[in-house]
């Protein structure tokens, strides 16, 4: 090799992983198992969250986030049901907080993983592409991904008073720019260790990772997500992911 010669590339390859927080309870679900072990077409939603994560070739490791009493459990559960060989997974006690559990996921991962993804254990039936388009974004040099639909609705900003009182409008924003948020986000591992070290510090707790991303000054982009990665949050949320449910197996026959 010439000393001109370009540096060779890394030799090692770019692994990814996947942090499924489901240490939560789903309350606006109602009472009862927690949300992510309540089961869709006979299957807990979990799994379905860890088998859409694994349907992705580029997704080498899975580890979800159990309740901190019920990892072992949770471990059984995902033992019983079949996942994809050629993707490992782990079971972690979570913390009291949704951003801990990540930290406590992402705690637990191997150091050649170099590509996170944080997907929601209520999103149970994300399609595989939009899996891939994350990945592969992070992948393409993007420090932080999210998948995003557009608005339906118009959207007003307005002044909370009390449950059920009249609201006065302060702004209604320009839809064609806003986002409904999906997951799974990506992001270049450093990028998110640091933006959980920073969220640490500071004392803010965050539901959104590629928030925190935000706050640290790194660039988050948004490739398109998909209609069906919905969050099962309420009731009429279950009845809508049985009939896509239900809908696929009759076109896929499984």
């Amino acid at each position: 090799m010439s000393p001109m010669s370009p540096t060779p590339a890394d030799p090692r390859p770019s692994r990814t992983a996947v942090v499924i927080p489901a240490a939560g309870r789903g309350v606006r679900l109602g009472p009862g198992v927690p949300k992510a072990l309540r089961t869709l077409g006979g299957t807990p939603m979990l799994v379905h969250a860890v088998r859409a994560m694994a349907a992705s070739r580029a997704v080498a490791l899975v580890v979800v986030v159990a309740p901190p009493g019920d990892a072992p459990e949770v471990k059984n559960l995902i033992d019983e049901h079949a996942v994809p060989e050629r993707t490992d997974y782990l079971v972690v006690p979570g913390g009291a907080t949704r951003q801990e559990s990540v930290k406590l996921g992402i705690d637990a991962l191997p150091p050649d993983i170099t590509v996170v993804l944080v997907h929601d254990a209520a999103r149970p039936l994300v399609p595989v592409d939009t899996v891939d388009a994350v990945v592969e974004a992070v992948r393409g040099g993007a420090p932080a991904v999210v998948p995003a639909l557009p608005l339906a609705d118009t959207v007003k900003e307005v002044e909370p008073g009390a449950p059920g009182d009249p609201e006065p409008v302060l702004s209604t924003p320009v839809r064609a720019r806003l986002r409904a948020v999906q997951t799974p986000q990506g992001f270049d591992r450093d990028t998110l260790v640091r933006a959980h070290e920073a969220a640490a510090v500071d004392g803010e707790g965050a539901t959104d990772d590629a928030g925190m991303v935000e706050r640290l000054g790194s660039p988050v982009v948004v490739v398109p997500g998909h209609e069906e990665a919905f969050k099962v949050t309420r009731p009429l949320d279950l009845v809508l992911a049985e009939a896509v449910l239900a809908r696929r197996r009759a076109h896929d026959g499984f």
